[in-house]
């Protein structure tokens, strides 16, 4: 058999690898290296930003709070802090109270908690003997994450109870009254500029040892209220229920502050912003020990130009005490422009249900 030359060989290997070399350059790979590289470098993060953010790609930092999710035992409502897509604290706002429930929310409310933090989203496990807790955490905990999936979508970012994404309008803002199991807390928030400037406590428990809980956590919370500008301060320990409900009350009235935000920028409850036009408006007749107490006042330009009562106590002492206080507390009123005045001495009742019934009609005014 006649043997091939070697140089023949040598040009027959040459052309050989040069159209093997054509042949891998005319093909394209079965899948992108970076595509593939992506998902798995956001196989890690996904569930977080999914959860938080829901994939829109705008940062969102913020607290959202869930609606309340009502269950056999009671309401459960959940809040979440938010920092660039990732949820850094969950709490529950509201959970089931009384006999076993105490023991029940003790144990699974932490719980619940951390594994929100750990999973990033509202796929989190039930915790033994406290089912129905653990089912309307996750409602509300997925309502908050739906709130701040749409913050997302919607491209503004803007936080829910803070006090620099939600309460842009300017103004007085009263929340609703929290009831505790030693009395009602309801806190008025004053707004500048988008941010707190003053918090306080118009209703707190009272009588024996709630006036020292109150006299104690009370300025606390309020300073809490303005530093952290949102609804997530902490408790002031030995004072739990009191502090509960202030931060309900306080998350209250920073939803009103950003629905006001939101569509007119009217205030409520203050004198400089909240009522333009010229009109008269009764507040709610405020039940006191000694009688009702009902005010009426009349705005005009955004400020209160006059103000009166038409209920105040009467009969005994009680004259003598309305007849001393009233027309004082009429003066303040419309020199403050709020509700925020100081009671009479020797009529305190009297002042107070005063107070209650004026931010009342601030409130119809700003509306």
């Amino acid at each position: 058999m006649r043997k091939s030359h070697p140089l023949r060989r040598v040009v027959l290997a040459t052309a050989a690898t040069v159209s093997g070399i054509v042949l891998l350059l005319t093909l394209k790979p079965a899948s992108d290296p970076g595509a593939t590289q992506a998902a798995d470098s956001g196989s890690g993060t996904g569930t977080a930003q999914e959860a938080a953010q829901g994939g829109a790609g705008a940062p969102v930092s913020g607290t959202m709070t869930g609606d309340a999710a009502q269950t056999q035992y009671g309401n459960v409502q959940v809040r979440i802090t938010v920092v660039n897509n990732k949820i850094t604290k969950s709490e529950a706002v509201q959970a089931p109270k009384g006999g076993t429930s105490d023991q029940k929310t003790a144990l699974a409310v932490p719980k619940l908690n951390a594994d929100v933090v750990a999973k990033q989203s509202a796929k989190i496990d039930t915790v033994s003997g406290a089912t129905y807790t653990s089912e309307g955490y996750k409602k509300s905990l997925q309502s908050a994450i739906d709130k701040a999936n749409a913050s997302a979508g919607s491209g503004s970012g803007a936080s829910q109870g803070s006090g620099s994404g939600s309460a842009q309008a300017a103004g007085a803002f009263t929340g609703d009254a929290v009831q505790t199991q030693y009395g009602n807390v309801q806190v008025r928030i004053t707004v500048a500029g988008g941010k707190i400037t003053k918090a306080e406590a118009v209703q707190a428990p009272k009588g024996g040892t709630s006036d020292q809980k109150t006299a104690l956590a009370v300025p606390k919370l309020n300073q809490e209220a303005v530093a952290a500008g949102s609804a997530d301060i902490d408790s002031v320990s030995s004072a739990t229920y009191t502090s509960e409900g202030y931060k309900k009350s306080l998350q209250s009235a920073l939803d009103k502050a950003k629905t006001a935000g939101a569509g007119s920028g009217a205030s409520q409850g203050s004198g400089s912003g909240g009522a333009q036009a010229a009109k008269t408006v009764t507040g709610k007749v405020q039940q006191t020990q000694y009688g009702p107490v009902q005010v009426r006042i009349t705005v005009a330009g955004g400020k209160i130009t006059k103000a009166e009562a038409v209920q105040a106590p009467s009969g005994g002492t009680s004259s003598q005490k309305t007849e001393l206080s009233v027309p004082k507390l009429n003066q303040e009123a419309v020199a403050a422009g709020s509700a925020d005045i100081d009671s009479v001495s020797g009529a305190t009742y009297t002042s107070d249900g005063y107070k209650k019934s004026l931010q009342s009609a601030l409130d119809q005014a700003g509306g």
